[in-house]
């Protein structure tokens, strides 16, 4: 449960099947996780002030959407082995 100072009562409750020995830090992270992950989909959604969020692709095709998430899967793949490249020395 998360209980702020000052407050009379609990402001959130959380319920969790994961194992006993499941550290409080740990807890934290995974019920913090949800409001992270709504929080990037906001962004998403609104396209981070561009002009092109997921409103601007609804009612395409799904392919075309296919062929976007792949290719930016692609350069972010790419920037990741150039970084490494870079890290590790080589051109």
């Amino acid at each position: 449960m998360q209980w702020p100072p000052g407050d009379e009562e609990p402001s959130d409750y959380w319920l969790s099947d994961l194992p006993a020995d499941t550290t409080m830090p740990d807890l934290v992270h995974l019920a913090k996780s949800r409001w992270r992950t709504e929080h990037d989909y906001r962004k998403l959604k609104i396209g981070l002030g561009l002009g092109l969020g997921l409103e601007d692709i609804e009612g395409r095709f799904w392919i075309g959407w296919h062929r976007h998430v792949t290719t930016t899967a692609q350069l972010f793949l790419t920037q990741l082995r150039l970084a490494d490249r870079k890290a590790a020395g080589q051109p």
